[in-house]
């Protein structure tokens, strides 16, 4: 099993930086372009336990793929958890975590993840998985820091 965390500081109140991220169509906005990313399903204006969304990616050499996650856990204004039931990885579970402090909120994403087709997929993580993840949560930290104007 391999794990990612990335964390971006957001100079703005617990509400609003829950309110975005608790709002499935902002998921577009923070992923990269060439990923394809299209949501299938309908959504609602706030997530919810039990709230399943499928989306078509883009994830390698443009190839698309069928991505189904739901949302497992939430705690308002604490945290949320996304788990894969279909698609890529062979397990994927995602905490993104919100704490307050005096100066504004820290946003931590833990995504804990397993490779199919092992040995290959193992063989591939370094040179091709890992990279790409970590291209993706870097766009992400940046679009975040734009959206909530983060020096």
């Amino acid at each position: 099993m391999y794990q990612l965390r990335e964390e971006v500081f957001i100079k703005d109140t617990i509400e609003n930086v829950w309110k975005f991220f608790a709002t499935p169509h902002n998921l577009q906005r923070i992923t990269p372009p060439d990923m394809g990313f299209i949501i299938k399903t309908p959504v609602p204006e706030e997530m919810y336990e039990g709230l399943i969304i499928a989306y078509t990616v883009r994830p390698l050499l443009g190839i698309p793929t069928e991505w189904v996650t739901e949302i497992t856990h939430i705690r308002r204004n604490q945290f949320f958890v996304d788990e894969q039931r279909i698609g890529p990885y062979s397990m994927w579970h995602h905490e993104h975590h919100f704490k307050t402090t005096d100066e504004g909120v820290l946003v931590t994403d833990i995504v804990s993840y397993q490779l199919p087709l092992a040995p290959i997929g193992n063989v591939l993580h370094p040179i091709l998985i890992r990279p790409r993840l970590e291209k993706i949560f870097n766009y992400r930290t940046k679009v975040i820091r734009e959206i909530f104007k983060v020096k």
